[in-house]
């Protein structure tokens, strides 16, 4: 009984993630110039190696309103998956991550100067999907011919997977900064022994040295 709980505790506090992390970002972002820090706002995630993403976007206006709107998606090691430029409407970009990194998302509104602009913003509404949930779900169900409990079942299964790996990573860098800890602990160690060391010889060797002159002046 108090598996079976602890089971449903569980499945429950993932359909609460899942819930919350359907819900879109939401943001206006300022025309300028592409220099200055309000015409330009990114979002940050992290995403595990060989992850499948989904990125769409949801932009107002429409191409030639005077400004020009630009998406760039980008990770921290260097890898770019995406620049579309002037978008506008609903932008969807896939991509299958190539490092256990965070990406950025970043937006670039730049005011073109062809028109007159008299509300210089974009309405961006941001949905990130990232492993199971990026999946279309309801192709994976007609192509396999799977029954909808059998498709939710195997998508919390995914999502379960994918919890697990990530468990086992943070372990693994737990693991990794304890080694560097202890190894760097160590060399500090040894590092005051030798400072100890060096300072009770040159100690020694000051003392024997001062006696030896003051007996070659004849004052002891």
């Amino acid at each position: 009984m108090a598996r079976l709980r602890s089971l449903l505790q569980q499945v429950c506090s993932l359909m609460l993630l899942l819930a919350v992390g359907s819900q879109a970002l939401k943001f206006d972002i300022q025309a300028g110039s592409g220099h200055d820090k309000h015409s330009r706002r990114c979002i940050r995630n992290f995403v595990s190696k060989d992850m499948l993403v989904v990125v769409t976007a949801i932009v107002d206006g429409y191409k030639g309103d005077g400004m020009q709107l630009n998406m760039h998606i980008s990770d921290a090691t260097g890898n770019e998956y995406g620049k579309p430029k002037d978008i506008a409407g609903e932008q969807r970009t896939v991509f299958t991550s190539h490092a256990d990194a965070p990406f950025d998302v970043c937006f670039e509104n730049i005011l073109t100067g062809s028109r007159y602009v008299e509300h210089p913003y974009r309405h961006v509404e941001l949905d990130i999907d990232i492993g199971a949930d990026a999946k279309d779900w309801s192709a994976i169900q007609a192509t396999e011919k799977l029954k909808p409990v059998e498709t939710e079942l195997r998508r919390i299964e995914e999502m379960v997977a994918e919890v697990v790996s990530e468990m086992d990573y943070l372990r693994s860098r737990e693991q990794k900064l304890r080694d560097t800890n202890e190894s760097t602990n160590t060399r500090v160690k040894w590092f005051g022994f030798c400072t100890t060391f060096l300072l009770i010889a040159l100690w020694a060797w000051q003392i024997m040295y001062l006696r030896a002159y003051f007996r070659s002046k004849h004052l002891i």
